[in-house]
């Protein structure tokens, strides 16, 4: 399993050295996008020779019954790569499946350290690291999104709970409106964007806070957090 950067800077900046020569033996790869998978390759490997390597394409398109055949190679004995669009593989990915089958046949499944912009986002905001939930995405429909942000919010004063989740970017403004009309003034909001690029931007304040103060997401990559019973 994979990480892949989350940003297009060098990748000796957040991959280890031992990723980058694992991948020098590897000639099968399970992933979301050949185009960008033979891409991020060449990036960790400028070496590699991309037309040696064997693509196989996980993703919603794809039918359950090809996913059995993603793995014949590992049951042969070589080594299988299995690589996220961005972050860890089987995190927020697609990939979950591929491995649960791998799992189930016994088979040797390895993580590799690497980024995630989740897990990234949650250790610089200051929030519950000990009781914390990633919601994915929520609904983009205003009444669904704000029953949901409500309802988020209730189980994070009672539990404790810091909760996560992600926006497609070109809706970030919305989701930043909704919660800052939702959420009790009182509650913790954090606010990640464009983890691990050089303008990174991690900022927590009370949502009465930023209420306050101007923001511009400017439709990058980003996690909100928020924590009500802090």
């Amino acid at each position: 399993m994979l990480p892949v950067p989350i940003y297009d800077g060098s990748v000796k900046d957040v991959l280890p050295d031992a990723n980058l020569e694992l991948v020098k033996g590897i000639k099968h790869y399970i992933v979301e996008n050949v185009r960008t998978a033979r891409r991020c390759l060449k990036r960790m490997v400028p070496s590699i020779e991309i037309s040696t390597l064997q693509f196989y394409e996980l993703n919603s398109h794809t039918r359950p019954e090809e996913i059995t055949g993603f793995l014949e190679p590992l049951r042969n004995g070589e080594p299988v790569g299995l690589m996220s669009e961005a972050g860890c593989p089987g995190v927020a990915d697609p990939g979950a499946s591929v491995v649960r089958m791998a799992q189930a046949e016994g088979l040797n499944v390895v993580p590799m350290v690497g980024p995630s912009s989740i897990l990234l986002s949650l250790m610089a905001s200051g929030l519950n690291g000990q009781c914390f939930a990633f919601n994915g995405y929520i609904p983009v429909e205003n009444d669904k999104r704000d029953k949901t942000l409500r309802e988020l919010e209730i189980r994070s004063r009672k539990n404790g709970e810091t909760e996560i989740f992600i926006e497609t970017p070109y809706r970030n403004a919305k989701m930043m409106e909704s919660l800052l009309k939702v959420l009790n003034g009182e509650t913790l909001l954090c606010v990640a964007s464009n983890i691990t690029a050089p303008d990174e931007k991690i900022i927590t304040r009370k949502v009465k806070d930023w209420r306050n103060k101007g923001f511009d997401l400017s439709k990058v990559p980003t996690i909100f957090l928020f924590n009500s019973g802090i």
